[in-house]
């Protein structure tokens, strides 16, 4: 179980120490949150996940994941992106093996190959398709693959930058289902920070909902989601009091939009 604690986090790029693209965020993340980010494009939405991610480093504030200082890249947090982060050179299985020889160096490949083609199983895939390269499959199963790549390592903390952006309608739809479905099913769920500009996909997803506003970017909306109260698809456009978060949050959007113009 991991808690994220984000406190007095300024963050500008070197290049332009004068502009700040995050200012002042305190924020804590508690252990086993689903929390989906939302902001306008630009409003440094996935600069605050490389942040998370330890790719990034802040001038001012600090990041700490259970009283530990974030200081780099770790296996503790695992990172999905929206362009699959798949080397085109290697089959998808051998993508999956690179992970997990990073966390298991001590275990045989046999062994290792038997958790890679597991995962691919898990997430709705043949496990044929550990010999395919990334060009052979469709952008849905180069998703599934990136995402059974970060699970494989079985990391407290997962990050997602926008992973189904580039998908069409239906795939998104049975990816989003797919995360979802294996983050409710873990006895200890993962701490998972979920990058989106779709209000109806956090309304989906998410058990707490962040809005980010516009550069220098701080927090302008924060709701937490009870048991129960998540939209499914049954109800997302149909149930009066989820249609009443929905345009509250879309106003929020707009209104800082508003200010901006």
């Amino acid at each position: 179980m991991k808690e994220i604690k984000i406190c007095d986090l300024s963050f500008s790029y070197p290049a332009s120490p004068e502009k700040w693209i995050l200012k002042d965020i305190s924020l804590t993340i508690e252990a086993g949150e689903f929390v989906c980010l939302l902001g306008q494009s630009g409003c440094g939405k996935s600069t605050f996940l490389r942040l998370l991610a330890g790719l990034e480093h802040a001038e001012r504030g600090s990041l700490d994941i259970d009283g530990v200082e974030i200081r780099g890249a770790s296996l503790d947090r695992s990172v999905v992106f929206q362009d699959y982060g798949l080397f085109p050179w290697m089959s998808a299985g051998e993508n999956i093996l690179l992970a997990l020889r990073q966390k298991y160096p001590k275990r045989k490949k046999a062994e290792l190959r038997e958790i890679a083609g597991d995962m691919l199983e898990k997430v709705g895939l043949d496990r044929a398709v550990f010999n395919k390269l990334p060009k052979e499959l469709s952008g849905g199963m180069k998703q599934r693959c990136a995402i059974a790549r970060s699970l494989s390592v079985d990391p407290p903390v997962l990050l997602m930058d926008e992973p189904f952006g580039a998908l069409d309608a239906v795939t998104r739809a049975r990816l989003q289902d797919l995360i979802l479905s294996l983050w409710d099913k873990e006895e200890v769920k993962k701490t998972v920070v979920f990058v989106t500009h779709d209000v109806d996909e956090a309304l989906l997803l998410a058990n707490r909902i962040l809005v980010f506003g516009q550069s220098p970017s701080h927090i302008i909306y924060d709701e937490k989601v009870e048991i129960g109260q998540r939209a499914s698809r049954e109800t997302q456009f149909e149930d009066p009091e989820l249609l009443s978060r929905r345009h509250k949050l879309i106003r929020s959007i707009n209104r800082d939009v508003e200010t901006r113009i």
